[in-house]
């Protein structure tokens, strides 16, 4: 469909009023989902996209911003009729959904941020990431667009390396038909960089505290990219929110422990939580679980 002008891919499943979108991380596209979007579709209506820049969505006409994602998001939910939604993120897409939430609070009904890389930027290692990512993006970009991941699929270390660089902690415990998916999806499109250093240097500690909706935040207690020290941060900074950390997971925790992931997620749609009058300032209970 068209957004701004611009073609975004989006792929949608099941019905009703009840809806859920999913929102992919830096260098992912809506294929991160692949094990997900079945199982909600079975009682909502769910909708993932590739970013502008990212799969198979065009550059969008602007220059790549938190603001201009969560934009495009807010867009396409009201072209699909969809007036409020739980929005999923992972990594560089919690980011998008927390701005979602910031920017169009009405839009969003309830946040699931996994090892969303929100204050990634805050990190000492940020900086020289970005240095290296912009001196790095024409080489790897090359050779993740060319046949190296078909090669790396006939190869299973290569294979494994390849997905563990993605934040999968145990890339063996996946499905070879998703191992397989992964790796032919896998490609440094036009938007990496633009986006990489869009999230690098954009500060969001300050406007967290306004996302009033019901936030779930789930984190690999494995995660090699975005420290689970984080959660505890975003929590103190999110009012209405809680944590889930699994075990022995790394940075893709919907994809490496969906079981455990789908039911999290839904035990806490189905929850009630507190108004912004009602308790402790609206605090729903947190609860870290390590084992």
């Amino acid at each position: 469909m068209t957004v701004g002008g611009r073609g975004v891919e989006v792929v949608e499943m099941g019905s009703g009023e009840d809806a859920m979108v999913f929102v992919h991380g830096l260098g992912a596209n809506w294929q991160s989902w692949l094990e997900n979007l079945p199982h909600f579709a079975r009682a909502h209506r769910v909708v993932a996209l590739d970013l502008p820049g990212f799969g198979q969505s065009e550059m969008p006409g602007n220059e790549i911003s938190m603001s201009l994602y969560a934009d495009v998001i807010d867009d396409l939910c009201g072209q699909l009729g969809v007036r409020q939604a739980t929005v999923v993120g992972n990594s560089m897409g919690g980011f998008v959904a927390a701005e979602l939430a910031i920017r169009h609070p009405n839009r969003v009904e309830r946040l699931v941020l996994v090892s969303p890389a929100i204050l990634w930027q805050e990190l000492r290692r940020a900086r020289p990431l970005l240095a290296i990512a912009r001196v790095s993006e024409l080489t790897v970009g090359r050779y993740l667009a060319g046949e190296a991941p078909r090669a790396v699929l006939r190869r299973p270390r290569l294979r494994a390396a390849l997905i563990a660089s993605g934040g999968i902690w145990a890339p063996h415990r996946l499905s070879r038909e998703l191992q397989h998916e992964l790796i032919l999806t896998i490609k440094r499109t036009e938007g990496f960089l633009p986006a990489l250093l869009a999230f690098g240097d954009y500060p969001v500690r300050e406007e967290l505290p306004r996302i009033a909706c019901p936030t779930l935040i789930v984190w690999g207690q494995r995660d090699t990219l975005v420290s689970v020290r984080h959660a505890e941060h975003l929590a103190d900074l999110i009012a209405d929110s809680r944590v889930e950390i699994f075990p022995r997971t790394g940075h893709v925790a919907m994809l490496e422990r969906p079981a455990r992931f789908h039911r999290v997620v839904k035990e806490f749609m189905a929850e009630r939580h507190a108004t912004p009058s009602e308790g402790d300032g609206g605090r729903a209970p947190r609860d870290a679980v390590g084992a």
